[in-house]
């Protein structure tokens, strides 16, 4: 019993991390467009 909560625990952590990631990511991006130099 103590595995399988050990293991539902460290799959929540993992789509926890994955979340931040990609968020990170999308926050990244928009501040990268923002503040890229204008091209004329």
């Amino acid at each position: 019993m103590k595995k399988i909560l050990l293991l539902a625990l460290a799959a929540g952590g993992a789509v926890f991390a994955k979340k931040k990631m990609d968020q990170g990511k999308a926050e990244q991006a928009l501040w990268a467009e923002a503040t890229d130099s204008v091209k004329r």
